[in-house]
């Protein structure tokens, strides 16, 4: 695609939604009223709103490198603040996918300058043990996912505002389309594995 297919993609996407709803866009101008927080990848692959269906209002998206909950990130706390405060959002749903860059390249101890700053934090996500167990990207990712999901359950801003507001993990599988959503509970399969990487992200919590 190019720069000048960007007005022509707009006026497909204007008459698209036109067609079906003449009011559409009185109806957007009005305000919005989002049921879901979705904090997503910035990969230009994983649109949320476009892998899920989903037409504009209902999801109020926060992205960046591998999904991360950064309590230090102050456009993440102002996100977070605003969906649970003012637009009053019934979900969090944190996507992460198959194949991403910034879980490989933290994985793999990626030594580029200008990512270090934000590098760090998805290595703090990842496991330190890496010898007792197969890794796999896929399991990466999703631990990944989960350990997101334990992250913001402890941000103040979450702790304070974000009562009877369920956090929901989910990954998106890039080979095939799909997307499995689960809960902290469903996110590993077996008891055994759930209580192994319960386990590890506990003790990581204790050493930092």
């Amino acid at each position: 695609m190019e720069l000048k297919d960007l007005k022509r993609k707009n006026l497909e996407f204007q008459k698209k939604w036109l067609k079906d709803d003449p009011t559409f866009f009185e109806r957007l101008n009005e305000g919005q009223h989002p049921e879901f927080l979705v904090v997503a990848c910035s990969d230009s692959r994983v649109c949320p709103t476009t892998i899920m269906d989903v037409e504009p209002g209902h999801m109020f998206i926060h992205r960046n490198i591998a999904n991360q909950v950064v309590h230090e990130d102050e456009s993440f706390s102002a996100t977070l603040y605003y969906a649970l405060v003012h637009l009053k959002v019934k979900y969090i749903l944190i996507k992460g996918h198959t194949g991403c860059g910034g879980v490989q390249a933290a994985w793999a101890d990626n030594k580029e300058e200008g990512l270090q700053g934000w590098l760090k934090h998805v290595k703090e996500s990842l496991p330190e043990d890496r010898e007792s167990r197969e890794w796999t990207s896929e399991k990466l990712c999703k631990y990944n996912v989960l350990y997101q999901v334990t992250k913001l359950k402890k941000h103040p801003v979450y702790q304070e505002y974000g009562q009877g507001v369920p956090i929901i993990g989910a990954l998106y599988n890039l080979a095939s389309g799909e997307m499995d959503v689960y809960d902290l509970d469903a996110l590993i399969q077996s008891d055994a594995e759930r209580e192994q990487v319960m386990d590890m992200l506990n003790q990581t919590e204790v050493e930092r």
